[in-house]
Formats: C-alpha cells, sequence, structure tokens
C-alpha cells in the first residue's frame, strides 16, 4: 500500500478524551500492582483514558510481544517470554478488586507455542469464574493457526462471548494480516459456535479506512453471518506510527451509522459501529450473552425471562483453581 495515501489530519470527530476521572488513577494503580498487561495500553486504543475511568480494562494475557507483525497493529512483534504461571490468578484477582461483571480477555499471537496459547486462555478463564462467581466472561482470541484441538480447550472453559476479529476485507487480508486467513478466521468463528452446540455469543469486528469499499464491507459481513457471528463491531482504524499501514480514509459517522443498520437488517443481533469503536469499547453496554438464553429458557419456562449469565450450562471451576484462587 503506497505511504502517499496516508490522510494525516485527523478530521474534527476524531476526538480522544483524556483523563480527569480519580478512577482511572485506581485502575492504573491496580494494574501496575498486579503486574498485569493491558491491550487499552498496548494497542494504544484511543479509548483507554474513558474506559480506565469507568473502571474497566481488556487484560492481555501470555505475555506483551506477539510472533505476528501485523500491518495495523501497535502490540510489539518480538521473541515472547515464558507463560507466567500466576497470570490467571492476577488475572482473576484483578477482576474481583475491580467488582467487574464482565470481563474481557485477549491474547498476543503465541505461534511459538504448539496451542497457541489456548491451555492459558482456559485456566484464566476459570480461575476468573472461580474467583468471581457470575461474571460475564469475554474472551479474543487469536486463530490458534487453526487447531481445532487447541480451539476446543477454550471452548471447554465455557466463556459467554467468544470474539476473534476478521479485522477487515477479504481483498485487503494479506497486507494488512500477519498470517492471518480470511477464511481461516471465519472457520475458527464457526467451529467455535459449533464445540459448544452454539450456546455462545460470538463476536467479530472489521477496521474502515484502509481502503476497503463498500460492496466488500457487506460481502465480509455476508460472511461473519454465515459463520454464525451475531455480534459486529466497526471502528476506524487509525496509524499507530509512521510504520504502519497509511489511514486510506476518514469514515464519517453518518456513514457508519448507515452500516450499523444495514448490518442490523441483515440479521447481526448487535452492532457497534462508530469512528472510536473498538472490540471492546463498552463491551459491557450491551449483552450479547443473554442471545444464548432461548434453548435455556425453553427447557426451563418457569423461569420466565429472569435468566442471567450464570444460569448458563457452564461447567463448575474447579476445586484446585479455586483453591489456587482465593489462596
Amino acid at each position: 500500500m503506497d505511504p502517499a495515501l496516508h490522510q494525516d489530519k485527523k478530521p474534527s470527530w476524531i476526538k480522544v478524551r483524556l483523563p480527569n476521572n480519580p478512577v482511572f488513577w485506581s485502575t492504573k494503580s491496580l494494574i501496575t500492582d498486579l503486574k498485569l498487561v493491558t491491550v487499552c495500553e498496548e494497542a494504544q486504543c484511543p479509548n483507554r483514558w474513558e474506559c480506565w475511568g469507568q473502571g474497566t480494562a481488556t487484560f492481555m494475557i501470555a505475555g506483551e510481544k506477539c510472533t505476528r507483525a501485523c500491518g495495523f497493529c501497535a502490540v510489539k512483534t518480538a521473541k515472547p517470554d515464558a507463560l507466567e504461571g500466576d497470570e490467571p490468578y492476577r488475572v482473576a484477582e484483578a477482576t474481583r478488586r475491580m467488582k467487574l461483571r464482565h470481563v474481557v480477555i485477549t491474547a498476543v499471537a503465541r505461534d511459538d507455542l504448539k496451542d497457541g496459547g489456548a491451555e492459558h486462555f482456559q485456566q484464566t478463564i476459570e480461575a476468573v469464574r472461580a474467583m468471581n462467581p457470575g461474571i460475564v466472561i469475554e474472551v479474543l482470541v487469536p486463530d490458534f493457526n487453526d487447531r481445532d484441538w487447541a480451539l476446543q480447550m477454550v471452548m471447554d472453559a465455557r466463556p459467554h462471548i467468544f470474539n476473534h476479529n476478521l479485522e477487515t476485507v477479504e481483498r485487503l487480508t494479506p497486507l494488512v494480516r500477519s498470517r492471518a486467513k480470511y477464511h481461516r478466521s471465519l472457520a475458527v468463528l464457526k467451529k467455535a459456535k459449533a464445540m459448544v452446540n452454539g450456546k455462545v455469543a460470538s463476536k467479530s469486528g472489521i477496521m474502515l479506512g484502509l481502503g476497503e469499499t463498500r460492496d466488500e464491507i457487506l460481502r465480509a459481513m455476508d460472511d461473519l453471518l454465515e459463520a454464525d457471528v451475531t455480534v459486529l463491531t466497526m471502528g476506524q482504524y487509525l496509524r499507530p506510527t509512521p510504520r504502519h499501514l497509511p489511514v486510506v480514509e476518514y469514515i464519517e459517522p453518518a456513514a457508519f451509522d448507515e452500516l450499523k443498520q444495514i448490518a442490523i437488517a441483515k440479521g447481526f443481533r448487535h452492532v457497534a459501529s462508530g469512528p472510536l469503536v473498538r472490540s471492546s469499547y463498552h463491551a459491557a453496554d450491551f449483552r450479547p450473552e443473554l442471545d444464548i438464553m432461548d434453548e435455556i429458557e425453553k427447557a426451563a419456562p418457569t423461569r420466565g425471562l429472569d435468566l442471567q449469565p450464570e444460569d448458563l450450562p457452564i461447567p463448575a471451576a474447579k476445586a484446585a483453581l479455586v483453591k489456587a484462587s482465593v489462596a
């Protein structure tokens, strides 16, 4: 992609709020105290001031060094460090201290590990559930190189929301995403849902402004629906450094609104669309995990509509994990 295409001057609707809430500093202090990594900082998310000011954060497990070098991503590419065995419990402790009802757990791509970090995801989900029963657990995962047995490890831990980002349209995928493949990502999304008989809310996101066409965006929507995705996020790509891909176009808010309406009309249950929308932005504002309550309600109609995420048929936390988490 020609660097000369980059639109350097940001439009008026791209505004980042700086921290003015004491909760921001307490959140930052807690993350530092527990030696945790957040994708908020590593990916230079434009919303981190706002989210931390509300006491929410997206935890990035398995280190801060990625084995891939995607053209859009600010996370550093380097040889990763060894996994930290106590990290799942530190993440769990953070959810307890922050009194979270919804947590998002993501990770760098760990192609150096046979399972791609899947077991680490599994342990973190189980530790969080043991420490904070009833919490809604959302995972944003890499593709695990399409190893079904690794993906199964994550799904066996039964997250409420499974997120894997498509990131961009099919034509631009080889340029934008390192090693990842468009149809592989679609397959991962479809298989993850099938592994738990549909009892997970599936989610994906794409960035706009990289030179994609409207028809390509609509095709990506159709492809995601075909992969049984129910939640879609769309946001503006922002260039992290001059070494990254250029911003070809700044999409106007009205265009994002229009695309949201199109996506809903096509069949997505939940859509977040806007210039500063990111995968985890206001993740708890809508509750896609409730989408999978239908079958449970049919099985127990006397419960009515008062079912909650903790009513999901998820496995009980292992006794050893409970003991380790509360130690």
